[in-house]
């Protein structure tokens, strides 16, 4: 996509609309593997007998090696082509879920997991970045991003339903088999209809120290987080991880304010819309992952719901996601989008706290949906928002650094989120049943688990309230056009 004609359609003429849905079928892929795993963990967990501990990290792996390259993939993409960049990524993350798929333990899954989280952070960006790059800032690019941030959205909940859909009736394997079609369709379309770009920066140069201090700060602050609810805050393991991510990322920031053509140039965070929208999404994702991964536990474990049931009640979240998105730009053009993330996050909030209310002897429409529901509302407004937001009045240049930036936050934020939260939850289970000083059974372990779930959903309900305030203190009003608003 060189500079020259950056506005122009694929190869033929192809248009816009059809390289979107080519672009968002890839990020559709890339969030669909953060959640289709969660309703076949039961599944994972008993072909591999791998305890509770280790069965998180199917998911955090894949969270904190795609969090952890995001910027890493996103500089990339504007050093090297954004084009070369996506396809080199899509085709790593195809064969890495073959490697998943075809897992023989516990550990050889995890593996792959880091393999296809470190290749999503190097196609997810440079897609975006794409987007960035073809629909011109304005009513043109705020319908895409629409589009885009529906399909982040979205893509987690749809996962749960695909998967449990593929783990019911045939086996846990397909979660990941079920990627390598649709990565082979996606290569060799890419071939097809992307435009070439090389690079539109003047130089090539890659700042190498700056990636791997952020790559292994990012990296080292999960694996403290993971692993500090376990061993304890102070225990040896957590203060070494932790000083590793506040050293690494320290002398990041030094080597960055110093190097000639650093990974991260400061001067992006001149932005605030661009600083406080990835804030505000890194505090959100704190939250939202957890309602995927928590909730289909609950309705497996607590309810007895199958994997099918289990993903069709998540239906739910698409659905809504789906129509707050596609309204959402129209409101934009009437009122811009700093209200929008000041209101939204407070459903998002609204929403988990209604859940922190889940029963054991409970049921979905009564229990579970009405709380999902106030979630996906505020999720969908907050996701297209937050994205406008954080990639309006970047250039051309650094719009894969933007992309990369706003995906680490969502990621880092995610894997920070579940590992703080599952640690809440499971020393909340823990505590419930010493305290009650009788036999362990069956129901009194029911009741331990839900009683984690509550104050997990519950603690995560602050995260709204955070990211609303960061939205009204950081976030600058934007100019409104009229009268174009009801054009979309």
């Amino acid at each position: 996509m060189a500079q020259k004609n950056s506005k122009s359609s694929g190869k033929g003429g192809t248009s816009h609309w059809f390289i979107l849905i080519l672009l968002a079928l890839a990020q559709f892929m890339v969030v669909l593997d953060v959640s289709i795993v969660n309703v076949a963990l039961p599944s994972i967990q008993k072909a591999f007998s791998m305890p509770n501990t280790s069965l998180q990290w199917i998911v955090t792996a894949y969270s904190l090696a795609f969090g952890g390259f995001l910027l890493l993939g996103g500089r990339t993409a504007d050093l090297f082509g954004r084009r070369k960049t996506f396809i080199l990524g899509i085709t790593g993350f195809t064969l890495a879920s073959l490697l998943s798929g075809l897992s023989q333990s516990g550990g050889m899954i995890i593996t792959a997991r880091i393999l296809q989280g470190l290749s999503g952070a190097f196609m997810s960006p440079a897609a975006l970045s794409i987007v960035l790059v073809i629909y011109k800032e304005g009513k043109e690019r705020n319908v895409a991003l629409s589009v885009w941030g529906a399909v982040a959205a979205g893509g987690a909940a749809v996962g749960v339903l695909l998967g449990g859909i593929l783990t019911q009736y045939l086996n846990w394997r397909w979660n990941f088999f079920i990627n390598v079609p649709v990565g082979v369709l996606v290569v060799l379309t890419a071939f097809w209809i992307l435009p070439k770009h090389e690079s539109e920066s003047e130089h090539r140069n890659f700042d190498a120290i700056g990636a791997f201090l952020v790559t292994g700060g990012l990296m080292a602050l999960v694996y403290g987080l993971v692993k500090a609810p376990i061993d304890g805050w102070t225990s040896r393991h957590a203060i070494t991880y932790f000083t590793i991510s506040i050293v690494s990322l320290t002398l990041f920031v030094i080597n960055e304010s110093r190097a000639k053509h650093p990974l991260l140039p400061l001067r992006i965070f001149r932005n605030r819309n661009l600083v406080g929208a990835d804030l505000a999404q890194l505090i959100l994702a704190a939250g939202i992952f957890s309602v995927f991964f928590f909730l289909t536990l609950y309705m497996q474990e607590i309810l007895g719901y199958s994997p099918v049931r289990t993903g069709v009640n998540f239906l739910i979240i698409p659905i809504i996601i789906g129509i707050t998105a596609a309204n959402v730009p129209r409101i934009i053009a009437k009122i811009g989008y700093k209200p929008i993330l000041v209101v939204a996050p407070l459903f998002v909030s609204i929403g988990l706290f209604m859940l922190s209310h889940i029963p054991v002897n409970g049921d979905f429409w009564h229990n579970v949906a009405p709380g999902m529901m106030v979630f996906a509302l505020g999720m969908g407004a907050t996701f297209v928002s937050v994205t406008i937001a954080a990639t309006s009045g970047v250039s051309k240049q650094e719009s894969g650094l933007s992309s990369g930036l706003l995906t680490t936050a969502q990621q880092i934020g995610g894997a920070i989120g579940l590992a703080i939260l599952t640690g809440l939850v499971t020393s909340s289970t823990t505590r419930y049943i010493a305290n009650l000083h009788t036999t362990v059974t069956p129901q009194i372990t029911a009741a331990a688990s839900v009683h984690g779930f509550q104050k997990g959903f519950l603690f995560a309900s602050s995260f709204g309230i955070i990211a609303s305030l960061i939205a009204l203190f950081v976030i600058k009003p934007t100019p409104v056009k009229q009268p174009t608003a009801d054009h979309m």
